[in-house]
């Protein structure tokens, strides 16, 4: 199970046991009528004389409190309630009944006929009722006993497909397949016409949702922050030409698992000025100003009633900005240009970045998360405290954790918000956000670590540039204090390597501490100074005091171009050091790498502040990834441990290793394999034309196509073996070769021109192998396009041989947070 990646501890307030974590929470919504009632957990629905239906709104609400010290996992007996609706099952006619109700009175399709896609979106939406009704209690719950929240910020979530995960997780699966048989659907095939949610690319994105199913089932107060991309990163197509991009349609026919929420929004501001008020508070004004919108979307745990809430944001720019002169008078570009400039924020995720423009676009989509998301949260604080806010609490009930660098805006807008609007002082507003800030590190090489330009930040954010200044100017003095200045060049190596700003001169502040004034002043200019005087005494004295100053003076120089930048070097913000500086707590996503992030990424912040650094091994969620996507081997495993506990408990597989050697455990595993390579057979003849045996080796490399992710590696080695075949007999081949499917899937980025003719070498390579009657099965290569999650759920069951040949110290990610976790 993916261990929570929070780390800031989830602390509870000590002043009260009613506020100490829950170690599970179960919830009762009961919908009461009068005449043919069908139970279900989540609703009772009342079947009128011409079968519609009608949902009577719940009379009851029953919460069993289950608040603990006890370790979280472990259940706590719930109380008697009377009249526990609990007792009651969802059963497949209540499900069908819910589902038709919504094909009718939710419609996104014409009443005619209920063809698969309607009924999809009718199931989605019977399954939305019972996680809205779950994520309604869940949050009533944590507000009431206004627990310490998490909140988790990042630019992808890659979710894959939530119809069969829901109700998973809702233990209903057999219901709903019985439900959908009964309408003359299978659910396989509704399930089917689910696109995945374009809202990730990688093993980052990957790793946010598994947390989030993690959180869920643990029963954490957590939410997800990220952006609603209309079009995603990019569908991708394979041509004889490669890789082609179109735009991803998974909001064409609308998500039915989203829930708008036109009350919660908030304006982001960008460009401007800053100026300074009559109250001496810094005010920015001016600029272009955007509305950000909140979509919820349900995350539901396993085995438990918690829901936990995904929220996306979407841009809009407020009706008065359309331009109605304008567009009257013919120049509809410019009418719609305020609408258009803030909707395109959440077109694309990574736009091309290229350009000036492309920059600037992918900066405002950072900005736009964190402040949205941080007004969000700050607003949540505030409603939960009621008459009692104390801004000193602010940590203890609110934990942010950044996923890699793209959320860095986070520490800097939320010290202009403390400052600027709340009022406070710097050194109160530095504390609360350090105290509040946790940042998850993806890479280890320098040069991928994300920076932006100076001047494209200080145009678009003018006063975060000032804010990040100040923080810069603070970490130097942190630094001088802490190191001394005996040896200036191991103090300039420091001061390089540590500070947040790069290629710029030091503040005059910094100045003074490397040279006191009464040091760096060569003549005190208020000190009179008798040049007539021809005392010889006076004379030696005026001649070693020039000799001193001129000794003083070449020093000072010699000093000053130490610490001098580089002339012409474009000045640039770190934003992984600043994460470092602005947060309580840094970690890495597996040990060695957390090691490598303390002894060579970060080994001078590791010196200075060695209690920030700490390990969060990641993991995916075996929910997903074995128990729904691979059913045969879940069975297996429940059947021969005993128990279906490792669910939840992976430590519980070990059982497992009793029977290593078990020749009954073998052939069914070996059953389980073959089924799910057929299955891969079948897809790969659907999507590539190419027909593949299911006796051959599955050798899959699946992940981004990147130089450093070695495709270019792999499938050489496959031309030189096909080489080397074409050498040998027949009968040499047989014997020496054993037959293998060469799998390859991923992503190259659209202007990533080198990854691409990665793509198009593999294309080829596999058009040339897969027609040569000669190899036969010997040898295929296919390449799978538009790999995303609902491939992998395919492709990984099947695969035999998992093809991780990243360079070394490198699989762990770059600047686009796409990682090597194990979803890549």
């Amino acid at each position: 199970m993916a261990t929570s990646n929070i780390s800031a501890t989830m602390k509870t307030s000590p002043s009260s046991t009613t506020r100490s974590h829950c170690n599970s929470l179960s919830r009762f919504i009961t919908f009461t009528s009068n005449n043919n009632i069908h139970h279900s957990n989540h609703l009772f629905f009342t079947k009128t004389s011409n079968s519609s239906l009608r949902s009577k709104r719940s009379l009851s609400l029953y919460v069993n409190n289950v608040i603990s010290d006890q370790k979280l996992t472990e259940p706590i007996p719930q109380q008697e309630v009377n009249d526990d609706p609990s007792s009651f099952s969802p059963n497949s006619i209540s499900i069908a009944s819910n589902i038709k109700y919504h094909a009718e009175f939710t419609p996104s399709f014409s009443p005619e006929k209920f063809e698969v896609s309607k009924a999809y979106f009718a199931t989605a939406e019977s399954v939305r009722d019972a996680l809205i009704a779950n994520w309604n209690a869940t949050y009533d719950y944590y507000d009431k006993l206004n627990m310490k929240q998490a909140y988790y910020l990042s630019m992808e979530f890659l979710q894959g497909r939530a119809l069969l995960n829901a109700i998973g997780n809702l233990e209903l699966s057999g219901p709903y397949a019985e439900a959908l048989s009964k309408l003359g659907h299978d659910l396989e095939n509704v399930a089917k016409q689910e696109p995945d949610a374009a809202l990730g690319n990688g093993g980052l994105g990957r790793l946010a949702s598994c947390f989030l199913d993690s959180l869920a089932t643990l029963n954490y107060p957590a939410w997800g922050y990220g952006l609603r991309y209309k079009y995603g990163l990019f569908k991708q197509n394979i041509t004889k030409d490669g890789q082609e991009e179109v735009a991803e349609n998974w909001l064409e026919m609308a998500n039915p698992w989203e829930i708008v929420r036109n009350d919660v929004s908030y304006p982001v501001k960008f460009f401007g000025k800053v100026v300074a008020g009559s109250d001496g508070k810094k005010h920015w004004i001016g600029g272009e100003d955007i509305k950000a919108v909140a979509y919820d979307v349900p995350i539901p745990g396993y085995k438990t009633k918690t829901t936990i809430n995904l929220r996306l944001w979407s841009t809009k720019a407020p009706s008065q900005d359309f331009d109605l002169s304008a567009f009257n008078s013919g120049n509809h570009a410019k009418a719609y240009e305020a609408q258009t400039n803030a909707e395109k924020i959440c077109y694309i995720l990574y736009p091309g970045d290229d350009s000036v423009e492309g920059k600037i676009l992918r900066l405002k989509q950072q900005y736009t998360l964190c402040s949205a998301s941080l007004q969000d949260i700050i607003a949540r604080f505030e409603k939960r405290c009621g008459g009692s806010l104390n801004w000193e609490e602010f940590p203890e009930k609110v934990a942010v954790q950044l996923n890699d660098t793209h959320p860095t805006l986070c520490i800097p807008e939320l010290m202009r918000i403390l400052i600027d609007v709340k009022g406070m002082s710097w050194k109160q507003a530095w504390e609360i956000t350090q105290r509040t800030v946790a940042y998850t590190n993806h890479t280890v090489l320098p040069e991928a670590l994300e920076k932006w330009s100076y001047d494209i930040m200080q145009k678009l954010l003018p006063r975060h540039v000032e804010i990040i200044e100040s923080i810069d100017e603070q970490l130097l003095h942190t630094i001088i204090l802490e190191s001394g200045v005996e040896d200036l060049e191991l103090l300039q190596k420091k001061l390089k390597e540590m500070r947040i700003l790069d290629n710029f001169d030091l503040p005059d502040s910094v100045l003074e501490l490397l040279f006191p004034p009464e040091e760096n002043s060569i003549m005190d200019s208020n000190e009179e100074v008798n040049i007539y005087d021809e005392d010889e005494d006076s004379n030696e004295e005026a001649d070693s005091d020039e000799e001193k100053e001129s000794e003083g003076e070449n020093n000072w120089n010699k000093t000053m171009a130490l610490f001098k930048p580089a002339p012409k070097a474009e000045k640039i913000v770190r934003m992984a050091n600043l994460c470092v500086v602005g947060g309580h707590a840094v970690n890495g996503v597996a040990e060695i790498h957390s090691e490598i992030v303390k002894e060579e990424v970060f080994n001078e912040f590791f010196k200075l502040w060695p209690h920030k650094f700490q390990n969060k091994t990641n993991g995916v969620t075996p929910r997903r990834w074995i128990l729904f996507c691979n059913p045969d081997l879940s069975s297996i495993i429940s059947k021969w441990t005993g128990t279906e506990d490792w669910v939840l408990d992976t430590e519980k597989l070990a059982e497992l290793r009793k029977f290593v050697d078990n020749k009954d455990l073998q052939t069914e595993w070996r059953a389980a394999k073959r089924n799910n390579k057929m299955k891969i057979v079948s897809f790969i003849k659907e999507r590539t034309g190419y027909t593949v045996s299911p006796d051959a080796m599955f050798d899959v490399q699946v992940k981004r196509i990147h130089e450093y992710k070695r495709q270019l590696l792999n499938i050489m080695g496959i031309v030189y073996r096909y080489k080397k075949m074409k050498e040998m007999s027949a009968e040499e081949r047989k014997d020496k070769f054993v037959p293998r499917v060469c799998i390859f899937g991923g992503k190259a980025f659209s202007t990533y021109v080198q990854a691409k003719r990665i793509v198009k070498f593999i294309t080829d390579v596999g058009a040339t192998v897969n027609h040569d009657p000669e190899i036969g099965d010997l040898l295929k290569v296919v390449f799978v396009p538009d790999y995303n999650v609902s491939v992998a759920e395919l492709l990984i069951p099947a695969s035999e041989l998992s093809q991780h040949i990243s360079v070394s110290h490198v699989i762990i990610g770059d600047q686009y947070g796409w990682d090597g976790s194990q979803w890549d």
